[in-house]
């Protein structure tokens, strides 16, 4: 027996196979407590859809590589036309890894601790001498937007939309400060892989975890879902915007599966050189700590070139009963 949302059956198995149906409705979007980016609040209305329970791991990606010969962003030297100006000693394969520092940096400063580093991408995590084995069941990382948008498609999925993700983070709990409701540790449980310590310099690890953690080690928020917060950022569909667009004077014009900004508006400003677009990525890391990034709440949003790929960034999916263009 299929499910119905009024409009059309839900795909099949095995695409919906490891997701979790979230119904549709109207939230709280976004923060004014934190960083301006988050804010303003304001209403939005989504409609249901299915959503990966865990982000995609390493055997998941392991199988789609297989599958189809797919080669990684970080995988494939960059093409000089796209990087003008870039010198010739630069242009080889690589991707950003995190390197702790021995001693206080400045935090202003994020060379001091990140390292573009020949060979790094989604097999070799942490340098070209490192590997996955082991590690099958934590996110793959090292991931571009296109590479999580391949894989979405070769699955018959999509990747979410900030709404779309921010609404089944929040599971069913609205306006509180984490995922899991308004306090950090209840009772001294952490209930995400984040950073314990003064970062960058100092990771007590008071979670178990220094690095990635395998998918599910901690629990499921309210509609049975893993490592929405912490763990690894995670790509949206959405332009980056500095702001979200203000609430709907009138119940009636609540915006309904809002798709973020757009292209042009994405660019950072600080880089007007720099003509790469941004993407939204949501949920914060392993490498979020309270002195530096406070990122690890579902109203959190941080911009990403789309050709950027990092130690501590991955995806999961989504499946819309309407299909990718049910969307406005």
């Amino acid at each position: 027996m299929s499910l119905e949302t009024g409009r059309t059956a839900i795909p099949p198995e095995p695409a919906q196979r490891g997701m979790v149906f979230v119904h549709g409705g109207t939230f709280l979007m976004g923060s004014d407590q934190h960083y301006p980016e988050e804010g303003p609040v304001h209403r939005v209305r989504v409609d249901g859809f299915f959503i990966d329970e865990a982000p995609v791991t390493n055997a998941d990606f392991s199988k789609f590589v297989a599958a189809t010969n797919y080669r990684t962003f970080a995988e494939s030297p960059p093409d000089p036309e796209d990087y003008p100006g870039i010198l010739p000693e630069m242009l080889y394969a690589g991707s950003l890894v995190f390197q702790q520092p021995a001693q206080t940096v400045d935090l202003r400063d994020w060379t001091r601790w990140w390292s573009f580093l020949e060979g790094a991408c989604w097999r070799h995590p942490y340098g070209p001498n490192s590997s996955i084995e082991g590690l099958d069941q934590h996110p793959v990382v090292h991931i571009s937007y296109h590479d999580a948008l391949a894989y979405a498609r070769w699955r018959g999925k999509d990747l979410p939309t900030e709404a779309e993700w921010e609404f089944a983070a929040r599971g069913g709990l609205d306006q509180v400060e984490f995922a899991w409701g308004s306090e950090f540790t209840p009772g001294g449980r952490h209930m995400a892989n984040t950073w314990q310590g003064d970062f960058p310099g100092v990771n007590e690890a008071r979670d178990g975890y220094v690095r990635t953690s395998p998918v599910g080690a901690f629990p499921a928020n309210g509609h049975g879902i893993f490592d929405m917060i912490g763990n690894v950022w995670e790509w949206t569909s959405d332009w980056f915007a500095p702001q979200h667009d203000a609430d709907a004077a009138k119940a009636c014009c609540i915006p309904k599966n809002p798709r973020g900004g757009n292209e042009a508006d994405s660019y950072d400003p600080c880089q007007p050189e720099i003509r790469i677009p941004r993407k939204v990525l949501k949920g914060g890391s392993h490498l979020c700590a309270p002195n530096y990034c406070r990122r690890y709440r579902p109203a959190a949003r941080y911009a990403e070139p789309v050709d950027t790929s990092t130690c501590h960034v991955g995806f999961r999916c989504v499946l819309r009963p309407g299909g990718f263009d049910e969307l406005a």
